[in-house]
């Protein structure tokens, strides 16, 4: 019967051909689905430390520490090995068994010494690199808290979680294992090369012939596990990016049935990320047989020239065997080095992505010596302010000019993208006009301090927005320090606090993520009295009632007048009953002021406040008219 090799088969020769082409492949990759996260701009080694060790700073006796307890461990392991040398030439040659206790007690100790110190090093060098990681991820999650508003309209969140959390871990092991690594590693190449020298300079010579190889082949794989590392760095901010919007828009997804979209998208991202891993799998696959082969040959050659010089009498049966124990001790390190650059590689790509955060730049920025403004009166003027965001076509707000002051309200009114939430966000400071000026109390927002200034800003925005945490948690927010009373008597004001207390643990009763233990009208309500815990002289309301069914838009008005009471208020509604209460109304088409006045004068006018308040009135707001035609106070505000 005949034996064949598999491969010698025709009909195995297309598999074979597949496998090798499986494994051989460019890195470029397979998935169709191109990533939603940009490349990040690609960084030397060297700019990569340089831009990290300043965060391991704090720790450098540590540091220094670990790199001392690296020296050490090598050295012990060179005199341990040696002593096999010593036990083969004095004690099994010779027959002698006297040298044998005063060996046994010093390899035994050399053993503890080693285990000392190894141990020392790992919870060391554990502590370093924690405390690092928490320092530059504190560092980077304070500066991410210092980019303007727009940083974060226009970048994914999922994709700034990803960074935050997997890269910056990645980065520890560029600056602090990385290093202690590499002295480890090349201490150990120093000791062990020095030793065989010691032993056979001739044979040392052929056993470090291979380390260009080593280096050579590391290099060549590194390169492609850094591409790879690249894309599964996009694709994982894509991931976690998809999952956050996905996620966060159940509701959405299901109503409209596109969860099998919702999946398709998530799939394809994580199948990009899969052939990313393919690809580094792929690298660090061959790579390991190949060195794995250039050892082999090395030792084969050594093991050759070795028995040898052993037969001509050139060198001694211990020298012999604890030379070939240094060579299996030296070329551990090497292939760790090899390891090491891939996984440098891959931690740079990681680098790379928090840098490119780390490089962006607030857009707004304050004065070197800006004005703080303790209390507020409340004066508010744009002054022919024009505003046209990053990357837009056309302005969002163009030569808008009004003025509002304490106790008065300014009702901005228009279409969707007529630029009325651009206005409160421009007060904010959130952006700075193109053209013109806006002042507070005289004074230019750009000439104030950012948290002075809004700390005199009290906001309520279309989405009652509430932490997952307790009820009174989220209405001290407004104001860190206030007291247990304080925050009663604004739940009281916002007509909350009967709510809340029927709530099975009251105050400390938590809301759930974004609020979904309470309904839509008591998330307002809370928001309404973390406002009045505020206590800010400006009142900035963002559609504070949409979203909200007729009854309980209704019961916020009346807290919403006690929050209004005495404060310069911006209002942006679609909601007449609010609207009409204005002292001034603004009526903004495609960012421009078309109308100005009170409600009566804009009614009768015939215009764009007219047909607006026309397409919105019902029985309810009729009602509301009537009912309240008797008691409302109007006060025209002056034009700037």
């Amino acid at each position: 019967m005949s034996c064949r090799h598999p491969f010698s088969d025709p009909h195995s020769r297309p598999a074979l051909r597949h496998l090798l082409a499986f494994l051989f492949r460019s890195p470029a990759l397979a998935s169709e689905s191109a990533p939603l996260i940009g490349a990040a701009p690609a960084l030397t080694i060297r700019q990569i430390f340089r831009r990290f060790w300043p965060y391991a700073r704090p720790y450098r006796r540590n540091v220094a520490l670990t790199l001392g307890l690296a020296a050490v461990a090598p050295a012990l392991d060179t005199a341990r090995v040696w002593l096999f040398k010593i036990v083969v030439d004095d004690v099994l040659v010779p027959r002698d068994f006297t040298p044998f206790w005063w060996i046994a007690g010093a390899y035994v100790a050399l053993s503890l010494a080693g285990g000392f110190v190894s141990a020392t090093d790992r919870v060391l060098s554990s502590w370093v690199g924690g405390r690092f990681l928490v320092g530059l991820r504190t560092a980077f999650f304070t500066h991410l808290q210092g980019l303007s508003l727009g940083f974060f309209e226009r970048r994914r969140l999922g994709d700034v979680m990803s960074r935050l959390t997997g890269d910056i871990a990645s980065i520890e092991q560029f600056v602090l294992s990385g290093v202690t690594n590499t002295v480890s590693y090349v201490l150990r190449i120093l000791f062990f090369t020095a030793a065989l020298f010691y032993l056979d300079w001739r044979m040392a010579l052929v056993s470090l012939v291979v380390v260009p190889l080593f280096w050579l082949t590391a290099r060549y794989f590194s390169t492609r596990i850094r591409l790879a590392s690249r894309e599964r760095g996009r694709r994982s901010g894509s991931i976690s990016a998809i999952a956050e919007e996905s996620l966060s828009n159940a509701a959405l997804v299901q109503a409209y049935n596109r969860q099998a979209t919702e999946i398709e998208r998530f799939q394809n991202q994580t199948l990009g990320s899969f052939d990313a891993h393919m690809d580094s799998a792929r690298a660090r696959a061959l790579m390991s047989p190949l060195i794995n082969l250039i050892e082999v040959l090395g030792a084969l050659v050594l093991i050759a020239i070795g028995t040898w010089s052993l037969a001509e009498g050139r060198i001694s049966l211990g020298s012999l065997l604890v030379f070939f124990t240094y060579v299996g001790q030296l070329y551990s390190p090497v292939r760790g080095v090899a390891r090491l650059g891939t996984s440098l590689s891959a931690a740079t790509a990681a680098a790379e992505r928090v840098v490119e955060f780390l490089d962006e730049q607030p857009a707004i920025r304050e004065r070197e010596r800006p004005h703080v403004l303790a209390r507020a009166r409340g004066i508010v003027e744009f002054d022919r302010v024009s505003f046209t965001y990053p990357d837009a076509a056309r302005p969002a707000v163009t030569d808008v000019s009004f003025r509002v002051g304490p106790g008065e309200t300014l009702a901005l009114v228009g279409r969707s993208g007529a630029g009325k939430s651009t206005i409160a966000k421009l007060l904010l400071r959130f952006y700075d006009p193109s053209e013109g000026t806006i002042r507070l109390d005289g004074h230019d927002l750009r000439d104030l301090q950012l948290a002075s200034l809004r700390q005199n800003i009290a906001v309520l925005l279309q989405d009652a927005l509430v932490f997952d945490a307790s009820v009174r948690e989220n209405i001290a927010y407004g104001r860190a320090e206030a007291s247990d009373d304080a925050i009663v008597r604004a739940a009281q004001a916002a007509d909350a606090h009967e709510f809340i207390a029927a709530l099975p643990e009251g105050y400390d009763a938590q809301v759930g993520q974004k609020g979904r233990r309470l309904s839509g009208g008591q998330r307002q309500r809370v928001a309404i009295a973390r406002a009045m815990i505020r206590d800010a002289p400006v009142l900035v309301l963002d559609e504070p009632t949409t979203g909200l069914d007729t009854e309980s838009g209704w019961r916020l008005m009346e807290p919403l007048r006690r929050l209004m009471s005495g404060r310069a208020t911006i209002v942006i509604s679609h909601n007449f009953v609010t609207v009409r209460d204005a002292t001034s109304i603004l009526v903004l088409d495609e960012g421009r002021v078309v109308e100005r006045g009170t409600h009566t004068e804009l009614a009768a006018r015939g215009g764009i406040y007219s047909a607006l308040y026309a397409l919105h009135q019902g029985p309810h707001l009729r009602a509301a008219a009537s009912a309240s035609a008797g008691d409302t106070e109007t006060r025209v505000v002056t034009p700037a």
